[in-house]
């Protein structure tokens, strides 16, 4: 096997420190009867600053012999476990690691944190990361698997409760029936840090969970209704919410090959606003700026004299559905009217706003040329918009970039956008994302410094449209990149580059 690349020196360097606390775990061993068993292992990565997190386990480290167990396992992001792993029972070796080069091998791999593990037959070895991803913290949680055909009725569930938030105090969750409230609600366990509750055996319902803290009765989170239609195995994670509700929770569902979130059912949500709508002849009124209302057109814009190529400020909303009206700025009559925006609870999103000039097709027939003399009779303009949920992740190794493209041009629909290192050339670059007129894409990148280029290609020929530098380290946030038409840029577009 050859030597494993450790980050172990780097994080001495920055006084590094990792505890790997050991719950549940029996003694060491294993007998001959257990040679050929299995068991399983989990991993569920609630590190809120991490990135994708890659498991590895093996059997034993210092040989390279095919027969012995070695396997890694899909990176997961903040908040979500991987499924459970069939592994061969008897002490087993853990590796978690992150991505921090182009490879996905596991020598290449930067290692956050190892251990062992005694795998059981019948059992699942549950590792959980959390904390700050530089002062990492492992838990093991050793959780029987129960047969439901040793069940005498089989319309039940199983399910324990995990309490990741970082938070002091202790937390205690009650559940009721879906069309119940708190008032008819039973308490079911109180948790602190980094516990896990023992089994509990529900019939299958469909319910509304609630989170206070232990012993108090003012709700902190009220879930939405969940459905358990199966006789299956779950936990509930507990974990911090860093969506836009002002609620502090958010409940994860954890089963043996999936994660689903559950956000509290009453969180606000938000949004700002992108004014991309070029000035055109056919609406004078506008002056580069715009007013935008949310239900109808009053004395008070919501957005007031936004202008273009700029955000607004976040507006915080309930959830729900909300209809949008745009009037050039301290005008009244609408540029656009009544245009939906859905706002679910804890969701942040961004509307971008643009102009689209269009050909006027009055009888339907597909011809815009009625008089044949070559050009298009007529033109009409609307503003529409792309509407775009937030990334929320906060990982300081890697960082998300959203690509919209407002280019309309008649000889080209798309735009590449490249991201080029060093070393490499915009032939070689691995990082690029090809996004068409209007709609987005995203794409995540590893810290690094990178020289940006939109490229479009008409009439055969590749043309640089607009170029920049991009620089990520740990203190970048997830971005927005917005390409449009720039009058004022030497190219004729500009490639904008900000903070979601």
């Amino acid at each position: 096997m050859n030597l494993r690349k450790s980050s172990i020196s780097y994080f001495t360097k920055t006084k590094f420190l990792l505890l790997a606390s050991i719950v549940g775990l029996s003694g060491c061993g294993s007998s001959d009867d257990d040679n050929d068993k299995t068991g399983y292992i989990k991993f569920y990565n609630a590190s809120k600053n991490s990135p994708a997190v890659f498991l590895t386990v093996d059997e034993d480290l210092n040989s390279n012999d095919s027969d012995d167990f070695e396997n890694t396992y899909s990176a997961v992001e903040y908040g979500i476990a991987t499924s459970d792993k069939s592994v061969p029972t008897g002490k087993q070796f853990y590796e978690l690691a992150w991505q921090d080069d182009d490879s996905k091998d596991r020598d290449d791999l930067e290692l956050i944190a190892e251990g062992q593990v005694k795998i059981k037959n019948e059992a699942v070895q549950l590792i959980v990361l959390t904390g700050d991803i530089l002062q990492p913290e492992t838990t093991l949680f050793d959780i029987p698997v129960i047969d439901e055909e040793d069940d005498d009725d089989n319309d039940l569930f199983n399910f324990r409760v995990l309490n990741v938030h970082p938070n002091a105090k202790s937390v205690e969750l009650h559940y009721s029936k879906s069309n119940e409230t708190f008032n008819e609600a039973k308490p079911i366990v109180q948790l602190a840090l980094k516990e896990l509750s023992d089994n509990q055996k529900f019939d299958q319902d469909d319910y509304t969970f609630y989170i206070t803290e232990a012993g108090e009765t003012d709700v902190l989170f009220t879930s939405e209704e969940m459905s358990f239609d199966y006789p299956s195995q779950y936990i509930l994670v507990i974990r911090e919410n860093s969506g836009a509700g002002n609620l502090p929770y958010i409940l994860d569902r954890v089963s043996t090959s999936s994660t689903t979130e559950h956000q509290d059912f009453n969180a606000s949500a938000k949004f700002k606003v992108f004014n991309g709508v070029t000035e055109h002849e056919l609406i004078p009124s506008y002056q580069s700026s715009f007013d935008l209302y949310v239900g109808g057109v009053d004395d008070s814009a919501d957005v007031a004299a936004l202008k273009a190529g700029e955000f607004s400020k976040y507006l915080a909303l309930s959830k729900g559905d909300y209809g949008i009206d745009i009037t050039a700025t301290n005008e009244q009559e609408p540029l656009l009217k009544n245009h939906l925006l859905t706002m679910p609870e804890n969701a942040i999103r961004t509307v971008f706003f643009y102009l689209k000039e269009e050909a006027v097709d009055e009888d339907g027939d597909g011809d815009v040329d009625e008089d044949d003399d070559g050009e298009v009779d007529e033109y009409e303009v609307k503003i529409n918009s792309i509407i775009i949920p937030n990334s929320q992740r906060e990982s300081i190794y890697d960082h998300g970039i959203t690509m919209v493209n407002l280019v309309d041009h008649d000889d080209f629909e798309s735009v590449e956008i490249f991201f080029v290192r060093s070393d490499e050339t915009i032939e070689t670059a691995k990082y690029s994302s090809i996004v068409d007129y209007e709609e987005s894409n995203s794409i995540t990148l590893i810290n690094n410094t990178y020289q940006v280029f939109a490229i479009a290609t008409y009439s055969g020929s590749s043309t640089i449209l607009h170029s920049t530098e991009l620089t990520l380290n740990e203190e970048s946030k997830e971005l927005f990149m917005i390409i449009e038409t720039d009058a004022e840029s030497t190219s004729g577009y500009s490639l904008t580059v900000t903070q979601q």
